[in-house]
């Protein structure tokens, strides 16, 4: 028998994906997780009751991280077009950070 150990990722990927892709393309969200304004996630992680203090700390510190964690979590189910749309926003937030970094 082969066991699968689930991570947390995986958990809120399963919570949320299907919700986020589902409402279409939405770059003010893109641009919010970019930016690191996570609290509607986590709100709603700690408010799920299905993860430890713990496990929600330990998920809250790697969106801190790499935001980009949080972004691949809610784009687990997401069709090919709709992550090159995201993954493009993502891109050009990137490049926008490094360039007003370097003027």
């Amino acid at each position: 028998m082969n066991v699968v150990q689930l991570t947390t990722g995986d958990v809120v990927a399963a919570m949320f994906s299907l919700d986020f892709v589902d409402g279409g393309f939405r770059r003010e969200a893109v641009e919010r997780i970019h930016r690191g304004a996570i609290d509607e996630w986590v709100s709603a992680l700690t408010g799920s009751g299905l993860f430890s203090n713990r496990a929600v700390a330990d998920v809250v510190r790697a969106w801190r991280e790499d935001p980009r964690v949080l972004l691949d979590s809610l784009l687990a189910e997401a069709d090919p077009v709709t992550l090159k749309c995201y993954r493009c926003a993502w891109y050009e937030l990137d490049a926008a950070s490094a360039y007003g970094a370097a003027a």
